[in-house]
């Protein structure tokens, strides 16, 4: 905090007399003031309080937090500790009851990159795996100024933060699934793979490969975007998650053959899983435990695309003793999902009957 700090009780008493757009300004009682002061300071307070004690401090205007002494570290430290109390499903739905959602999403807008990244950082809070704030978020049209955040904004940390913002929002959320397609979102997406930036190319990658096993039909926007050919070369990327996503996208647009959406014959694809052949073939036992994931995309890609086994299955490279060490729950969790997801809707489309073709004019 500047000085000696922000004018926590000028701040307070401008938003006692502003908070109806109305009412004209009132003597600050002593009893306020203490209890506004013991607030700030960290004192006992139940979580409601204290965040709408936040909200109202978000809907001051910037000349006159900064008037008050208020620092962008000051903003940063408040939507710290906002984000600790929507980390509560309950808290979160209730942020927007009590006043602070629509002050929050203004805040993707301030001048500072900082103050923007760090609103997405606390969205991502109030919207993952909830489906009723994901609600009001889009519904105050929250999804609009994320996106332009994403694809606009020209510090990579701020397009970073609202990418996970707009993950998390649109995760299991048709609404905002049909709005990410609709606002060519995808397009923002291969903008972030060829990025040099890890951590946005890592949250790019990730959304990717949920879209894909979302929806069969996003295959043919990411191939004619030229997603496979951006993924191949991801593929060999330094960064091991950054791999692992990208073999992951490969193996969804390898799903159907007869869609094309991955070119099977593409000699740069077989460089590429013949390179991570040898690379991983070539790792110490630490390495190789490491990079269990990359070791199974690269063996069931290869087993896909060329309908033999792999050279790692061949070596014995595909599952190690090392894999039955790790805990049940880390290896159900960060590796099997997906494989044994894909593998059991490639065994359900081939089991189903043929869908009749509907002849006729598109309604």
């Amino acid at each position: 905090m500047a000085n000696n700090g922000p004018s926590w009780d000028g701040l307070l008493k401008w938003s006692l007399s502003h908070s109806d757009g109305a009412s004209p300004s009132r003597p600050l009682s002593e009893e306020d003031r203490q209890w506004f002061m013991e607030a700030m300071q960290g004192h006992t307070i139940d979580s409601i309080s204290r965040m709408k004690q936040i909200s109202q401090i978000m809907k001051m205007p910037e000349h006159l937090l900064h008037s008050q002494g208020v620092t962008t570290d000051d903003l940063e430290g408040m939507l710290d500790e906002l984000q600790e109390h929507v980390e509560s499903i309950d808290l979160a739905n209730d942020l927007h009851s009590i006043g602070g959602l629509v002050p929050l999403l203004s805040y993707l807008k301030n001048y500072n990159a900082k103050i923007r990244a760090k609103a997405a950082d606390v969205l991502t809070t109030v919207v993952q795996n909830n489906p009723r704030s994901q609600q009001l978020v889009m519904e105050a049209n929250g999804f609009e100024p994320l996106l332009t955040n994403f694809i606009t904004d020209p510090d990579i940390r701020v397009r970073t933060k609202a990418l996970g913002a707009i993950s998390s929002l649109i995760r299991h959320n048709q609404q905002g699934i049909t709005a990410f397609r609709l606002a060519n979102g995808y397009a923002g997406l291969r903008d972030a793979l060829v990025s040099d930036t890890v951590r946005f190319q890592r949250k790019a990658l990730n959304l990717i490969h949920y879209l894909l096993q979302e929806s069969n039909s996003d295959c043919k926007i990411v191939r004619d975007l030229g997603f496979p050919r951006v993924m191949i070369h991801l593929a060999s990327n330094q960064d091991l998650e950054v791999r692992e996503f990208a073999l992951r996208g490969l193996l969804e647009l390898s799903r159907e053959e007869s869609e094309r959406n991955l070119d099977r014959a593409d000699v740069n694809l077989r460089q590429l899983l013949e390179e991570r052949t040898r690379r991983i073939i070539a790792m110490s036992e630490e390495d190789l435990c490491a990079a269990r994931e990359e070791r199974e995309l690269v063996d069931i890609l290869w087993t896909v695309c060329y309908d033999e086994p792999s050279l790692l299955r061949e070596r014995g490279l595909v599952y190690l003793p090392c894999d039955d060490e790790m805990a049940p729950d880390v290896v159900r969790d960060r590796f099997e999902p997906p494989l044994r997801a894909w593998a059991a809707r490639r065994d359900d489309e081939m089991n189903e009957p043929p869908v009749p073709l509907l002849l006729g004019p598109a309604q």
